[in-house]
């Protein structure tokens, strides 16, 4: 198993894994992403988003998709890990935690204050693999997001 950056040839599967992945949390029709935009946002003039993938035998088995924040009280970026999947099949191998620890490392060498992410409520697996690893849920924090036709509305104002 190996953990490299992700080339443009990935972006197929990756966004395979993508759909894989939504299907998984129960949004199967909830991707609209296309090879096209995935490839302009990872390889494009200006990157907004990065990945590494796991490889074994040389397939990809999972990904870590990812791109920067920043932290106006530590004054320094952080990582926002977006989407972490591994294949159903490949669960239990070490992916999922070589993908962290690869972003976990990046975080520590560039100086950056944080690796942080959302799972949702009721995936428990997920839960407790992130908790084995040593991360914690933030309380007193709750997640809102602009879409649609709110986030037309608002702006507009």
């Amino acid at each position: 198993m190996s953990i490299r950056e992700a080339r443009p040839a990935d972006v197929p599967v990756i966004l395979q894994l993508i759909h894989d992945l939504a299907l998984y949390e129960k949004e199967p029709d909830a991707v609209k992403n296309t090879v096209g935009s995935l490839e302009d946002a990872l390889f494009g003039d200006r990157p907004t988003i990065f990945a590494h993938v796991a490889e074994a035998e040389g397939q990809v088995q999972g990904f870590a998709l990812w791109f920067l924040n920043y932290s106006t009280w530590e004054g320094v970026n952080g990582i926002y890990l977006e989407d972490l999947y591994v294949r159903p099949e490949a669960r239990g191998a070490g992916h999922g935690k070589a993908l962290l620890a690869n972003l976990a490392r990046i975080a520590a060498e560039r100086g950056y204050a944080r690796v942080e992410w959302s799972v949702l409520d009721w995936n428990e697996p997920s839960i407790r693999f992130y908790q084995q690893l040593g991360a914690r849920p933030q309380t007193g924090w709750s997640t809102f997001r602009l879409t649609g036709s709110a986030l037309a509305e608002a702006a507009a104002l």
